[in-house]
């Protein structure tokens, strides 16, 4: 049960489809749809959360917002503008028309707004925090999930007072239909961010938490009891469910890794008759997802295939854009609605691997989705947002002329732009990662680090990683403001420069969930 400290009475429900054109959420007669109550979660006193909620309340008292009966959150991580341009222009080239001017998907949605991605305490946050922020309404310490700004790192204890309520946790007590979709591991820290309350995000299973009191969050997602629980889960990470002396489905020299003798995948399926596990492409293909069944599909011991890799050996698992189509079949049976979170979690591992290839690969199939779920929805009923969780440091610069390849070298004309070394160089880099051209104690060119010279090189190639300034084994996330792009009932209070943590309350007040 949520650990709200209040419920508010409603006035009596007004159905969706019988709204005037001139309804907004502040009219008290239609604060909610069906019996769903407006809710004061547990972490409301929280000061982001007030602040937050403060904004989103003066853009409601000035505009007229439609309420929405769906809502779905596609968020690309480490997807900063510099990812979206570039996508845009990756994906233009990939279909042989021109990069610069194409049109993804996620530009046909009418409003957007800068989202400023710190939290509590960095100014450069990481993907447990951020996601945080996007689903309980607060900005929380780096590396934890769903607590408040007093949690503190690795520790068990501060975790048990400074819980919070998802938005996840809020719909399904409100009779709402729930799901959630990655290609990272399902415990990972976005998807995470929905259903657990963790001390650390790197608790995926038993064997990682450090205090035997804490629950891992693979049992959080098992145990999670709220309304009749997800009716979609789709991702990877299978291995933090399944006990080390058992042998993966696909990988038969493979284990799990918990210790604590839980089959979680076992239990999943105990949980009724309606619950399904399915672990390849076959699998996904055989469930009716116009149906009752609550299905959890987990198709990689850890995080799934990068699409460029996916597409490469065959369709051994589905892409992002089934599992989204998959994900609105089931949950649109419910009536009432349903709230969906949507993650390319390897955008983000493509980055830090200093290889665009896979990053911008990965962030076209997210925008492969998107486009899906415009086709299957309204936009009279069901609020679409799109955005990042943090940026990375991958930057597009240099003289290109237009349509040059987007992964190729600069150039403007037949000869390649060449820095002050004489030597070419591509149009995406990174301020950091392991693409430097100098390794630590490598000393200067003086000392024998040079760049290398690409003119021999394949930049296009999928295992390229593009040169990076200062030398790290995996590439950094970027501090600057991602975009936020909206469509649908309530994206009009999608505006101007927003906290992360103002998505929360956008989402909740369209939907009439919180009061």
């Amino acid at each position: 049960m949520l650990k709200s400290i209040r419920l508010s009475a409603l006035a009596s429900a007004t159905a969706l489809f019988g709204l005037s054109a001139c309804t907004h959420l502040t009219d008290p007669e239609i604060a909610s749809f069906g019996d769903r109550e407006a809710v004061t979660p547990s972490q409301s006193a929280d000061s982001y959360y007030v602040s937050a909620a403060a904004a989103i309340q003066s853009k409601l008292e000035k505009r007229d917002v439609k309420p929405a009966k769906n809502v779905i959150l596609f968020i690309g991580d480490g997807m900063g503008i510099s990812t979206i341009t570039a996508a845009r222009i990756y994906a233009g080239q990939q279909k042989g028309v021109d990069g610069e001017s194409y049109h993804l998907a996620m530009d046909s949605l009418p409003y957007s707004a800068l989202s400023k991605t710190y939290s509590h305490d960095s100014q450069i946050a990481d993907s447990a925090a951020t996601a945080t922020a996007m689903t309980t309404g607060v900005k929380v310490p780096g590396r934890t999930l769903g607590l408040t700004q007093d949690a503190k790192y690795g520790n068990c204890a501060s975790a048990e007072a400074t819980g919070t309520d998802s938005l996840w946790e809020i719909a399904e007590e409100q009779g709402l239909a729930t799901g959630i979709v990655s290609t990272a591991r399902i415990t990972h820290a976005t998807p995470a961010a929905t259903y657990s309350e963790s001390a650390s995000r790197n608790w995926e299973d038993n064997t990682e938490v450090e205090d035997g009191d804490c629950a891992d969050i693979a049992r959080q997602l098992i145990e999670w009891d709220h309304g009749d629980g997800f009716e979609i889960v789709l991702g990877g990470g299978r291995q933090h469910l399944m006990p080390a002396d058992v042998s993966d489905p696909e990988y038969p020299n493979k284990g799990g890794r918990r210790t604590d003798g839980r089959n979680l995948i076992e239990e999943w399926n105990e949980k009724s008759d309606a619950h399904v596990f399915v672990y390849d492409q076959a699998g996904f293909d055989a469930i009716d997802f116009a149906s009752d069944k609550h299905v959890m599909g987990l198709f990689e011991p850890s995080h799934m295939q990068y699409t460029l890799d996916r597409e490469e050996d065959g369709a051994g698992e589905p892409s992002i854009a089934q599992m989204t189509e998959a994900a609105i079949t089931r949950l649109r049976q419910n009536d009432k609605g349903y709230l969906l979170m949507v993650e390319g979690g390897r955008v983000d591992h493509g980055h830090h691997g200093g290889n665009a290839a896979r990053a911008l690969s990965d962030a076209v199939a997210l925008d492969e989705a998107v486009a899906k779920a415009l086709e299957m929805t309204s936009d009279e009923d069901t609020l679409i947002l799109v955005t990042a969780d943090h940026s990375h440091t991958m930057t597009i610069s240099g003289y290109s002329q237009r349509n040059n390849p987007i992964l190729g070298l600069s150039s403007y004309g037949f000869t390649p732009n060449t820095g002050a070394d004489g030597k070419p160089y591509t149009t995406l880099g990174y301020a950091n990662g392991p693409g430097a051209v100098c390794g630590e104690g490598d000393g200067d060119a003086e000392a024998g680090c040079a760049r290398s010279n690409l003119s021999k090189q394949d930049t296009t190639q999928k295992n390229f990683m593009q040169q990076a300034t200062v030398p790290m084994a995996s590439e950094t996330h970027a501090g600057e403001d991602v975009a936020l792009l909206a469509g649908g009932p309530g994206s009009n209070l999608v505006s101007g420069v927003m906290e992360e943590n103002e998505i929360f309350h956008v989402i909740g007040k369209s939907l009439g969930l919180l009061d």
